[in-house]
C-alpha cells in the first residue's frame, strides 16, 4: 500500500467502531420506547387495547415482540 497501510486500516477500524456505536445507541433507544409504548399499551383498558392492537400494525408487532423479551 505504499506506506500508507496504517491510514487505510485505522480508517476502517474507526469506520467500523462508529457504525458499531451508532447501531448500539440506536437499538438501545428503539428498546426504550419499545417498553415505554408497552406500558402505555398495559395502561389501556381491555377494549381501549384491543381496538388500538387490531387497527395498528406497528402496534402489534412492538407488544408482540415486547412480549417475546419478557
Amino acid at each position: 500500500m505504499n506506506g500508507y497501510g496504517i491510514f487505510v486500516w485505522s480508517s476502517f477500524l474507526l469506520t467500523f467502531l462508529v457504525c458499531a456505536v451508532v447501531y448500539y445507541k440506536t437499538r438501545k433507544t428503539l428498546k426504550k420506547y419499545e417498553k415505554d409504548f408497552a406500558k402505555e399499551i398495559e395502561d389501556l383498558s381491555v377494549e381501549q387495547k384491543k381496538t388500538v392492537l387490531e387497527t395498528s400494525k406497528v402496534a402489534s408487532k412492538i407488544f408482540s415482540s415486547y412480549n417475546k423479551t419478557i
